[in-house]
């Protein structure tokens, strides 16, 4: 039996009952794009219109749970006569609305403590940090130094960066520390080496993240984000579902930034790729290799990072379809005793203000040769979702969540 665990990353579903208290009261990423979609305000030439079309999702109880989280069917869309799975939804019992906890917490350790913030007006870093940072980072001084979309940031001091050699540094709303440079001037090595020496700086701020966000060319005009990110994150606060699969002798294959989400811990294979697509193909490369027992685990970032935090429904929304059409592939490589598991790690409602993420209640969708369908309500917590990879997996339980199964 495997396990194939993909995270379509920010795809809340709303209804968080503590929503309120992060500001986000209101917020329902997956029912706001379709609301914009049914009204033909995500149409875009050249790249889709029309109502949300997830009809494989919508097959396995997407749009059940979204009615179940938020009490109200998404707009637009149309129910499945019936549905070919276990689906429902979760919402979050860590203290952010962040990726570390989101996907730490699926992997049955909630975050019960308060991460380290910087503040959102005046300088975000404090000066004594600012100074290690340049010494010790051997950097001439930094840009920045603020709340900043990423995109935005990069366009808007990208030229200075080019002029002066500082590299860019910024936060959010989530406990992250971001640095921007250029990938040829500064360079990519210069600029991960500098992550990790922020990385250990900031350990007594509590601080979830060190981001690098390397980027190419001349002008504002044509700056863009390369894929050679990485995070440097702390350590989870305790054993995770993929230290009791490691040391069951499993392997744990690791797609995209799932490795760097748990500091390279309980990883047996790392596999990177650049763009949901390719993401998808190096998911189904690594399903056609893991042995019995093993568990697949993917992160489709760009939901997130490119159209949530950019405020892009038309974009999100073309996504979710492109990723829907692809489903089929992944049916048809499932053997007797696999299962999978669609979810989300937060959500990051692109009608919403800011750029940053919201408090939301994520789907599961459960399904696999053999599966019978059924809905399982509202489950409080993510970790019933690694429970039940555990389950699944015949290892022992964990401290966090039950299993579905």
């Amino acid at each position: 039996m495997r396990a194939f665990l993909f995270v379509l990353d920010s795809l809340g579903i709303g209804g968080a009952p503590d929503a309120g208290a992060f500001g986000d009261e209101g917020a329902d990423t997956l029912g706001h794009i379709a609301e914009f979609c049914a009204a033909g305000a995500a149409d875009r030439a050249g790249l889709r219109a029309g109502p949300l079309a997830l009809p494989n999702m919508a097959a396995r109880g997407l749009f059940h749970a979204a009615r179940l989280s938020s009490g109200t069917l998404p707009a637009g869309v149309t129910l499945p006569e019936t549905i070919d799975g276990v689906y429902g939804a979760a919402e979050e019992v860590s203290r952010g609305k962040d990726t570390p906890s989101g996907h730490w917490e699926i992997a049955g350790t909630p975050v019960r403590f308060d991460w380290g913030y910087f503040p959102a007006t005046g300088d975000a870093f404090p000066e004594a940090l600012v100074a290690r940072i340049c010494d010790e980072g051997g950097v001439p001084g930094i840009l920045g130094n603020c709340h900043a979309s990423g995109t935005d940031i990069i366009a808007r001091l990208g030229e200075a960066h080019l002029q002066t050699g500082r590299p860019i540094c910024y936060t959010s709303s989530d406990s992250v520390f971001q640095i921007a440079a250029h990938e040829q001037s500064f360079g990519l090595e210069r600029l991960l080496d500098l992550c990790q020496t922020v990385r250990r700086l900031l350990d007594p701020y509590n601080i979830g993240r060190v981001i690098a966000r390397p980027f190419l060319g001349q002008t504002a005009q044509d700056f863009v984000r390369t894929g050679n990110r990485r995070d440097y994150s702390v350590l989870p606060p305790e054993p995770t579902l993929l230290d009791r699969l490691t040391e069951a002798g499993r392997t744990v294959h690791a797609v995209g930034k799932i490795a760097d989400i748990f500091a390279h811990q309980g990883i047996g294979r790392t596999i990177k790729a650049n763009g949901n697509e390719a993401l998808f193909d190096a998911s189904l490369t690594a399903i056609e290799e893991a042995g019995d027992g093993d568990l697949v685990f993917t992160n489709f970032v760009d939901f997130d990072m490119l159209y949530g935090h950019r405020r892009d429904v038309a974009g999100y929304a073309a996504a979710l379809e492109a990723f829907d059409r692809r489903l089929p592939e992944l049916y048809a490589v499932l053997a007797p005793g696999d299962i999978v598991i669609l979810t989300g790690d937060h959500g990051c409602d692109p009608t919403w203000r800011g750029t940053d993420h919201t408090r939301e209640r994520v789907p599961v969708l459960l399904f696999g040769p053999g599966i019978a369908s059924r809905p399982i309500g509202i489950v409080p917590g993510f970790a019933g979702i690694g429970e039940t990879v555990a389950r699944h997996l015949g290892i022992a339980p964990g401290p966090h969540g039950r299993s579905f199964l």
